[in-house]
């Protein structure tokens, strides 16, 4: 049994008269015959509808992954932060003095001692937000975090440059200028 083509098989089933089947073959050789000839290529719109089509899908499908990847580094940022505030907390004193500061717009507890409390002040500790609870931790971790995601945390004092010299045990002390290091 021999393979009908589409134009074939249109006619014997009589969806299509035989001179419209001519006819469209005719223009289709005409249309072919020139394009060689002139080497001007003919508008096919249903060609260029699906490479629009597909372009379109492509840039669909490149945003869509661009925004996978940045929420996988969402994810990615969360987990290093909750790793390094387990990692650093600081305990905290339960019967210690209540420390207050704000949360968005609320004013939070958290009991500690009486040396974190000032620590805190002068800026050598902070306060981080962990999930819904906050810890304490050393000013040096809180800049890490700070450098992962600022909103993280939630109180962090500037330190005091002239607590620090006044704190020096030794700034009585004179450094002779002639001592070779």
């Amino acid at each position: 049994m021999a393979k009908l083509s589409l134009q074939e098989q249109l006619l014997k089933s009589g969806l299509v008269s035989a001179v419209k089947a001519k006819s469209v073959k005719s223009d289709k050789r005409k249309q072919t015959q020139q394009q060689r000839k002139n080497k001007v290529e003919v508008v096919d719109e249903a060609k260029e509808l699906a490479q629009k089509a597909q372009a379109e899908k492509v840039e669909k499908d490149r945003e869509l992954n661009q925004l996978r990847q940045q929420q996988e580094e969402q994810k990615q940022l969360a987990a290093q932060i909750k790793q390094i505030i387990e990692l650093n907390r600081l305990p905290r004193d339960a019967e210690g003095q209540a420390y207050n500061f704000t949360d968005n717009n609320k004013v939070k507890r958290l009991y500690v001692s009486e040396t974190m409390r000032d620590q805190i002040a002068e800026g050598r500790l902070a306060i981080v937000k962990l999930g819904t609870n906050y810890e304490v931790v050393a000013a040096d971790t809180a800049i890490k975090i700070q450098q992962r995601d600022a909103a993280s945390v939630i109180v962090f004092n500037e330190r005091n440059k002239i607590a620090d010299v006044v704190d020096d045990p030794y700034a009585a002390y004179q450094v002779p200028d002639d001592l070779i290091w």
